[in-house]
């Protein structure tokens, strides 16, 4: 199978090669956009994400076999124009998470109530959080970058990416209560070892 430097590396000479990169990865970098902006903002980051790869294709480090932290890293800039759009997702997330939760009278109230709680606390945390941890938590929690992954996409060392993940956690914990995040991040990391369908 091609890796992803073999399809960037021939895309140089001859462009229609670089739709096998937009076909295998612009799903996940839609999706990443849409969670941190909405429907309509990730249509517009997906197609300029990879206008913006193709343009520089040069700057692709070819020690990697992987584009999707250029490509996400790409993306994250790209969405720092669309924060307004980000802000309200959050806001309107905080805010109608506990209406939602009531509309439903069935056995699993309770646990409805308590998951759309910690998602307006997780939305106003979020909010909260500077900016480039925000980033950086969501490249990881989102994206399901590594640290090395998130360190290439942002352009920084990995020990940056632990700092900032170590202050987005700090702020996580403050705002959802220490239970609520162990939780999320368990569901994070069985989700991670899950096998994953190609």
């Amino acid at each position: 199978m091609n890796t992803d430097r073999d399809i960037i590396r021939r895309s140089r000479d001859r462009p229609a090669e670089f739709a096998a990169l937009y076909d295998r990865h612009a799903s996940v970098i839609y999706r990443y956009a849409a969670r941190r902006a909405g429907d309509f903002v990730a249509d517009d980051v997906t197609s300029e994400t990879f206008l913006v790869a193709f343009e520089c294709l040069d700057s692709f480090d070819e020690r990697r076999e992987d584009a999707r932290p250029w490509l996400f890293g790409i993306a994250t800039n790209l969405l720092r124009r669309h924060h307004r759009a980000e802000a309200r997702l959050l806001k309107a997330a905080a805010r109608a998470a506990p209406r939602e939760a009531a509309v439903d009278s069935t056995d699993g109230i309770a646990a409805q109530v308590d998951a759309a709680a910690a998602m307006a606390k997780l939305a106003k945390s979020l909010k909260a959080m500077p900016a480039i941890d925000r980033d950086t938590l969501l490249l990881y929690a989102w994206a399901d970058l590594s640290y090395e992954g998130i360190a290439d996409a942002m352009c920084v060392p990995v020990g940056t990416v632990r700092s900032r993940l170590n202050r987005a956690r700090r702020i996580l914990r403050t705002g959802l209560g220490p239970e609520t995040l162990d939780e999320t991040e368990n569901e994070h990391e069985r989700l991670a070892a899950a096998p994953r369908n190609a």
